[in-house]
């Protein structure tokens, strides 16, 4: 996969603040949210009129031409650029992306939508100046609440994230699911190295791995009304969520156990109920012996683990069209030689004990670490 950076930088009628070096980098991910860029940077203009700053969008490859709107009003605004991102998509990865892109001394990553208030960012950026490592914007801090920019549900998903956020962080801050905040880029060139590019609270991941590495980070807090969406797509999602419960348990593995390998494990115990009711169809409904119904039941529980694995655990790097049948072609191939000591070693368990599901399970378990080292390799290309 390839990722094209483009950033724009011709010096037509600028602002004084361009001439020098940048103090503050933003960067602001986005997808769909061309309508969105002029009214952000204008609004930018007016609160940080004196800061020394920068923006960069992330785009990842917007259908609606978000990128090329960047880049038109980069040809006006030197201190506008942007990064298009061809062949993937992820929050965090393009968070981490723009931050390791920045020129400043102090990054700060805010969502496109509109939805951050911009107001607070010169009180983030003296806080960070002062002696702060990060300083992240709360939707509940201060008696601020997220009335206008979340539905009843989505709060109550939000509150019970950030119970789980702050078990994991060590932290008792207000808002650890929080997409806006503020911190040195010493600080996160840092903690870089281990942060995940899988998944959608950088925030979270930042703090944590901060923490596991030994070196905590002193926060503040500011509070901001969180305001209605203006334009483009919502970044929650049932796949969001998933993801961050993986990210949320990687990091109460110190890093040990990688996102990925998580979902992966997540969709392979999901898939063992897959197993266990088709071994129960192809034994019960068509009569099957054993051995004939593990062979089945493997043959099911392959097919839908690839394809809930290429839409959760490698939404990134997702299989479409042919790809996706050339793709479940070699996860056949790949857990060909695991399914075979599968249906084998099971077969022998039932022989010796008859223990039915027990003897399933034990030959599922046994093929789950290999499956997923070789297919990351070889069907989605790691």
């Amino acid at each position: 996969m390839s990722i094209v950076m483009d950033r724009t930088s011709e010096t037509q009628s600028q602002p004084d603040h361009v001439n020098t070096e940048p103090q503050l980098s933003l960067v602001v991910p986005t997808y769909n949210e061309a309508g969105n860029v002029a009214l952000l940077v204008e609004k930018l203009e007016g609160v940080l009129a004196n800061i020394q700053w920068e923006i960069t969008f992330v785009d990842d490859n917007s259908p609606d031409g978000t990128a090329d709107v960047v880049k038109q009003l980069g040809k006006s605004k030197p201190y506008v650029h942007c990064i298009k991102r061809i062949g993937r998509r992820g929050l965090s990865s393009a968070c981490i992306e723009g931050m390791a892109s920045s020129n400043a001394d102090i990054v700060a990553v805010m969502d496109g939508d509109l939805q951050h208030d911009e107001t607070v960012l010169p009180q983030m950026f003296a806080m960070v100046s002062g002696g702060k490592d990060l300083v992240l914007a709360s939707r509940f801090y201060g008696g601020q609440t997220a009335e206008e920019g979340l539905t009843k549900f989505r709060e109550m998903g939000s509150n019970a994230a950030n119970w789980i956020a702050n078990l994991v962080t060590g932290t008792k801050i207000t808002d650890p699911m929080t997409g806006f905040f503020m911190l040195k880029r010493e600080r996160f060139e840092h903690v870089a190295p281990n942060l995940s590019s899988e998944g959608f609270k950088i925030l979270l991941d930042i703090i944590a791995t901060a923490r596991n590495m030994g070196a905590p980070l002193d926060i503040g807090e500011v509070g901001f009304k969180f305001r209605a969406r203006h334009e483009g797509e919502s970044k929650m999602s049932p796949l969001v969520a998933f993801q961050f419960v993986g990210l949320a348990a990687s990091k109460m593995t110190g890093g040990l156990l990688p996102v990925s390998f998580l979902l992966f494990a997540a969709v392979g115990s999901l898939g063992v109920l897959v197993h266990l009711g088709a071994l129960t169809i192809a034994s019960s409904w068509f009569g099957f012996n054993f051995t004939n119904s593990q062979l089945f039941a493997t043959i099911v529980a392959m097919t839908s683990n690839y394809h809930l694995n290429n839409i959760l655990t490698y939404a990134d790097r997702q299989l479409r069209g042919v790809k996706y049948w050339r793709g479940l072609l070699s996860f056949y191939a790949v857990c060909a030689i695991p399914a075979i000591a599968n249906v084998s070693v099971a077969a022998f368990l039932f022989e010796k004990n008859s223990l039915f599901y027990v003897a399933a399970i034990a030959g599922i378990l046994i093929s789950m670490v290999f499956n997923y080292a070789m297919t990351r390799i070889f069907t989605w290309g790691d």
